[in-house]
């Protein structure tokens, strides 16, 4: 009698794909399935992940981890943002949202709304760091 059942339970498996059919597969994304919170670990002076896609207009959490034994930033914005902190114009950072100091072994989360759709790269400017690999990319939906 179970494996009756079981095969009843399989007939209405394979019923139930055959009438979603090519849809189940192809289902458009919506902005929904984007994440409203997001954790990027650095380690090794990596982010990771160092792609991520949110839903613009949405307010989405960060929570940054450093898990290496120096100091890091994580800085996010269009390419000027990160022209002024090259040219050393703002080298200071505050207690702003989108300019987050990280300790060694330190968390830290900030949030922020992207009003609009696009990209716009995180990086971290100290010395050296961004042209060994510190950059990611963040694109609103």
């Amino acid at each position: 009698m179970t494996l009756l059942r079981l095969a009843a339970l399989a007939v209405i498996a394979l019923g139930v794909l055959v009438a979603l059919g090519p849809r189940a597969a192809s289902a458009p994304r919506t902005e929904g399935a984007l994440p409203h919170d997001v954790t990027i670990v650095i380690h090794y002076s990596r982010f990771t992940p160092s792609v991520v896609e949110v839903p613009a207009g949405m307010p989405i959490t960060f929570t940054l981890r450093n898990d290496d034994p120096i100091e890091h930033e994580w800085l996010i914005g269009d390419d000027a943002f990160h022209a002024r902190h090259r040219a050393g114009t703002e080298a200071v950072h505050g207690d702003r949202p989108d300019e987050v100091s990280l300790p060694p072994f330190e968390t830290r989360t900030t949030t922020l709304t992207f009003a609009h759709a696009g990209a716009v790269t995180f990086v971290c400017h100290f010395p050296g760091h961004e042209a060994y690999g510190m950059v990611g990319i963040l694109t609103a939906k």
